[in-house]
């Protein structure tokens, strides 16, 4: 409402946004519900910018009830285990427009780069989720349009399994998680919130983005926590899921999880305001020294007893 009342600011793009976000925050809608997104949603997706448009998509690609008109939309379609993965469809242009896309929706239609925001958002919402959910949203990834992570190095990553394993049969968690980092270039506290997570889902995507064997994850998963390997639901539930777990779903989280790092340092560092530093100065009584005339002073005498 505010920004509305601004000429010359479009809300449209931040609308769009809002929208976005309130509708992936729950996991089913009703009717009603889904079909005001639908149609508030239809009118703005072709009148925003292309990075609002990429932020978007980037969103819904992986939110389990997006409305199958939206999916058209943007360019994407519903993940479907029966068909075999194909390149994402490219993005369609409005009826009653006759531009020709330009070079970021090409590009976007190809692969989707993630901005270091919509990646933080990615991975907090994957942490956050619940077994089920984490599952879903894995299943999603295999399809979804977004830029996947480099393979690692064939012989980088065998050298990382070889002391990975050796880590988890000596139940060394630290170094485990230490040398997870250095192989798959991920920064120590999104390392260990791997390793240490309880589901295990998150140890599975790095598992599969190292091409660890189904076998060495089963080893790793029975040895680095005895606690937990202890307990065959836990193994056999996690051993299901990275045999159905693709290398490129593994490869896009572990993309979101490297940009999430760029937009943490990036709101650490961030620029100052113009009157930051007027805010963080203590407000200090003002002091006053008497001022003193020449002769106002009282003489001193010196007296002699």
């Amino acid at each position: 409402m505010t920004l509305s009342r601004r000429e010359g600011v479009d809300i449209r793009p931040t609308l769009l946004r809002v929208l976005t976000d309130l509708y992936v925050q729950a996991s089913a809608h009703s009717a009603d519900e889904e079909r005001q997104f639908v149609e508030l949603t239809s009118r703005l997706i072709d009148e925003v910018d292309d990075a609002t448009r990429a932020a978007v998509r980037a969103r819904l690609a992986i939110y389990p009830s997006t409305p199958a008109i939206i999916l058209e939309r943007l360019g994407l379609r519903r993940a479907d285990a029966t068909q075999p993965a194909t390149a994402a469809a490219p993005i369609p242009m409005p009826a009653q427009s006759a531009r020709a896309p330009t070079d970021v929706e090409l590009r976007m239609a190809a692969s989707l780069s993630m901005r270091p925001n919509d990646a933080a958002e990615i991975s907090d919402m994957f942490f956050a989720a619940s077994t089920s959910e984490r599952a879903q949203i894995l299943h999603n990834l295999q399809d979804t349009p977004l830029k996947a992570a480099a393979r690692i190095p064939a012989a980088r990553a065998a050298r990382a399994i070889h002391i990975l394993e050796m880590a988890a049969f000596a139940e060394d968690i630290d170094n485990f998680a230490f040398e997870l980092g250095e192989a798959l270039i991920l920064p120590s506290r999104i390392a260990a919130q791997v390793v240490n997570d309880p589901g295990g889902e998150p140890l599975a995507c790095a598992m599969r983005a190292l091409d660890v064997s189904g076998a060495a994850f089963q080893r790793i998963l029975m040895f680095l926590n005895p606690e937990a390997g202890s307990s065959v639901n836990y193994v056999y539930r996690l051993s299901r899921l990275y045999d159905r777990l693709s290398e490129r779903s593994a490869l896009v989280m572990l993309a979101a999880w490297r940009g999430s790092t760029m937009a943490v340092a990036r709101a650490k560092y961030r620029s100052s305001l113009y009157d930051d530093e007027h805010h963080r100065v203590r407000a200090t009584p003002t002091q006053t020294r008497p001022v003193v005339q020449p002769g106002s002073a009282p003489a001193i005498r010196n007296r002699k007893s």
